[in-house]
């Protein structure tokens, strides 16, 4: 019997998921065309039954506001899936010429970098706000690293002559190396650095 093969290229039921908190939410089940039509859409928590893969293209085509004064705004983004699909599919091919490895295990590690352990909960204390570091949720964990490296994708193409192809794999690579040029460990770094401070 024939192996599913994600984009019918790479083979993603070897791969393992070093980090222990991931494991019951990163999905990594095969299949060909990452897209499921918001069949998991209406249930809460039922995203986890998505392919990791969607959960990022679908991340690409909103990445959602940057900071609560609304830096940057995703109003722009149309949302074309073929178009990012095909823009997936050349990036993981950058990353497999690149690295020589499994651009689907280079990516499960750079989400797993880029997903930060601990940030700040504001409470009303009297009449002050108190600032609080709070340990995050897993799930909460997955989403954040998912944004991040979407909003550090589109701050890249913005006003760039390269391909989304090209920073798609950018950023996937340099938050794999654990890299401060990603927009994802740097975003990841100051917010925990802020949560060390407010302990």
């Amino acid at each position: 019997m024939e192996k599913v093969l994600l984009f019918n290229k790479w083979d993603t039921s070897g791969i393992q998921i070093n980090d222990p908190g991931l494991v019951r939410y990163i999905n990594l089940k095969p299949v060909v065309v990452p897209r499921s039509g918001g069949k998991y859409a209406t249930v809460p928590f039922h995203k986890n039954d998505m392919n990791i893969v969607e959960r990022f293209m679908n991340k690409l085509m909103v990445p959602g506001h940057r900071g609560k004064k609304h830096k940057i705004t995703s109003g722009r983004c149309v949302g074309n899936t073929t178009l990012l699909w095909n823009h997936t599919k050349k990036a993981f091919e950058i990353i497999e010429k690149k690295t020589g490895k499994n651009p689907v295990e280079v990516f499960v590690r750079a989400v797993e970098n880029s997903s930060l352990l601990e940030e700040i909960a504001s409470y009303r204390l009297g009449g002050i706000i108190a600032r609080q570091a709070v340990i995050v949720s897993p799930q909460r964990r997955l989403d954040l690293a998912l944004r991040h490296l979407a909003q550090g994708i589109y701050k890249s193409t913005f006003k760039s002559k390269k391909t989304l192809a090209a920073v798609i794999a950018e950023e996937i690579l340099a938050a794999y190396n654990n890299d401060p040029k990603s927009f994802a460990i740097s975003e990841k770094n100051r917010i925990e650095r802020e949560a060390e401070g407010a302990r």
